[in-house]
């Protein structure tokens, strides 16, 4: 069996020497079929090998068992994450002393470079070392990020000497060389991240065939389910972490999510076996090949491009319908002299169409930027809306506020597998599509509720500061206000329905439109989406804090809440969401999918 998949894996590297790509493909599987029996051909599966580096074979690689692996080391990673960020806020404006201001601009900075990064570690996967390498490097980084962390809260020489004897604790202001060390390590772990997230999420999805019937149904549905064991993590982070920072020990709220990440680690290891590892035939870097079509096209700015075609090799990734798109891009395939032709190859009709499928992703990836902005607000104000709260459950427990960041997890928690396994079903019936909706009409449904989100939550900001009017307690920042924090309920279960449509359509979306040696990138562009909505919300709130708090005035971000107004900061929210609703429609209205169909 070795020998002849050895010999069916040196047909693929011997038919490089061909100049015809079509030529390569025919002859490979010619001397395969030489060797093999058509049964057994069959079976492997077209651009993927094993760990072996053979042709991965269908019945013992890949599918559900190997992905299995890799959404458990994604539930544990964003147990680990989402334990560090979804109480930051707390840490910031507690141990740290910080403004709730300077807290809530911390925390979307640097959760938008953590949604930046992966861009880089796409780069790195995609070009060099592959989605399995970069995954194991990423992992370890992630784990000294969090022992870091971890350090940096708990030697005892890291609290001021004044502070030793001071029973509250956050009263002290802890020394600049203990922040710098913080926020050191907590970058650490955002760059981390960047390597991890969309290389995971790409393996993931590589283990499974998109040409194969069967499985292209898997997959779609392994990006429901992916997303369904991401919250499950963070349900459980939510859960057991917060508690133990806010009444515990803000050390062993870092630590445990380090010891997370090194079983998440060895987890990720035992499935090397059977696992399915992406072949790139042509062994070209994809990113250079883009490039390529860019920077041709500008050379080239004044020739005329040629008429519209298609890849007369059945290599383009995009149908005929997006032909005349960004037509600018065809002039890459003109030769306009011989000299011209000695110093620069001539693009491929296939990389015009592959630098076509990116551009085209672009007012997509824009027209999201504001759900993405309101999405932050669910680890910052709405969580400093609910300290401000009663949170009692019983006598002598209350509820930590960013706990209540649970009910986002619990929402797409409930309502994934009902959307799996009963909505998609019944929608296949009458569009005869795989996926039952098309990704953008998925993402176009998660803009609309998390917009209906902003009205709900500016609705009950309103009501609670008018309680906290009435009750005479506006003054009193440190007295709860007499409304239950269950008010906030609604606008985190929105938040949460609107994030299984959006979240997981983007995610979907991203993937499988980019170019097949591109897909970690498509994954961190999806990423970005959140980095730079995390970027645009702390924009907005120091432009706004400036605006609202001059001449002695309260800002609308006022360290007391009683005096803020929040609600005012969610209606323009509101408005800009609505804008970007429309922007989204009239984009994806036209988008063309790289399998041919339209919104």
């Amino acid at each position: 069996m070795a020998p002849i998949s050895e010999a069916l894996i040196f047909s693929f590297k011997s038919s490089k020497n061909s100049d015809d790509p079509g030529e390569k493909k025919i002859e490979s599987f010619k001397v395969a079929s030489s060797i093999m029996d058509a049964p057994l051909l069959s079976n492997t599966v077209e651009g993927a090998v094993d760990y072996q580096g053979r042709p991965a074979i269908r019945s013992k690689t890949g599918r559900w068992r190997s992905s299995g692996f890799i959404i458990g080391v994604e539930i544990a990673e964003r147990f680990s994450y989402c334990g560090i960020g979804s109480n930051l806020i707390t840490y910031l404006t507690g141990p740290l002393k910080q403004t709730t201001v300077s807290a809530a601009v911390n925390v979307n900075t640097w959760s938008g470079v953590a949604s930046m990064t992966p861009l880089l570690g796409a780069f790195v996967a995609d070009a060099y070392l592959g989605r399995y390498r970069t995954i194991i490097f990423a992992s370890l980084l992630y784990v000294l990020g969090l022992g870091l962390l971890t350090l940096s809260t708990m030697i005892p020489t890291f609290s001021p000497p004044n502070c030793h004897n001071n029973i509250n604790m956050t009263s002290c202001h802890p020394p600049q060389y203990q922040i710098i060390f913080f926020f050191s390590s907590l970058y650490l772990v955002a760059l981390a991240q960047g390597g991890h997230k969309p290389c995971v999420q790409a393996f993931g999805a590589d283990q499974f065939d998109g040409q194969h019937p069967e499985e292209c149904k898997s997959k779609s549905s392994f990006f429901n389910w992916w997303y369904f064991g991401m919250c499950g993590g963070i349900v459980f982070s939510n859960l057991i972490l917060i508690y133990i920072q806010d009444n515990l020990n803000w050390s062993l709220g870092f630590g445990i999510p380090c010891v997370c990440m090194i079983v998440a680690l060895v987890v990720f290891l035992f499935g090397t076996n059977i696992y399915r590892y992406s072949f790139n035939d042509d062994n070209d870097n994809p990113f250079r090949g883009i490039v390529q079509v860019f920077v041709a096209a500008v050379r080239n700015r004044l020739a005329t491009p040629p008429p519209a075609t298609v890849d007369e090799e059945g290599g383009g990734t995009l149908p005929l319908q997006g032909a005349n798109q960004f037509r600018f891009l065809d002039k890459a395939l003109v030769t306009v002299s011989e000299n011209s032709k000695k110093d620069w190859v001539v693009c491929s009709v296939n990389q015009v169409e592959e630098a076509k499928a990116l551009l085209r992703l672009v007012p997509i990836w824009a027209a999201c930027l504001i759900f993405a902005a309101v999405n932050a607000q669910s680890s910052t104000f709405f969580t400093k809306q609910g300290a401000t709260m009663d949170r009692t459950i019983w006598s002598g427990f209350q509820i930590p506020p960013a706990s209540l960041q649970t009910f986002i997890n619990l929402s797409i928690f409930i309502f994934m597998p009902f959307y799996d396994r009963v909505l998609i079903p019944i929608a296949r019936v009458f569009t005869k599509k795989p996926s039952g909706i098309t990704t953008l009409q998925r993402i176009g449904t998660g803009i609309v509720l998390s917009t209906i989100s902003m009205v709900v939550a500016a609705l009950v900001e309103k009501k609670r500061l008018q309680t906290a009017i009435d009750s005479k307690i506006v003054d009193i920042p440190e007295a709860a206000v007499p409304m239950s924090v269950w008010w906030l309920v609604p606008q985190y279960i929105l938040i949460g329905i609107a994030d299984a449509f959006t979240m997981v359509g983007l995610q979907e979306f991203f993937y499988d439109e980019m170019p097949k040696g591109l897909k970690s990138l498509g994954l961190a562009l999806y990423l970005s989406i959140f980095g730079v909505g995390s970027f645009l919300s702390s924009f907005l709130v120091s432009t706004i804090e400036k605006l609202t708090g001059e001449y002695g005035h309260d800002s609308w971000f006022s360290n007391n809440l009683n005096r803020a107004h929040l609600d005012y900061f969610y209606w323009l929210l509101l408005g800009l969401s609505a804008l970007g609703l429309l922007f989204y429609l009239y984009f994806a209205k036209s988008y063309v999918y790289s399998r041919g169909y339209i919104l």
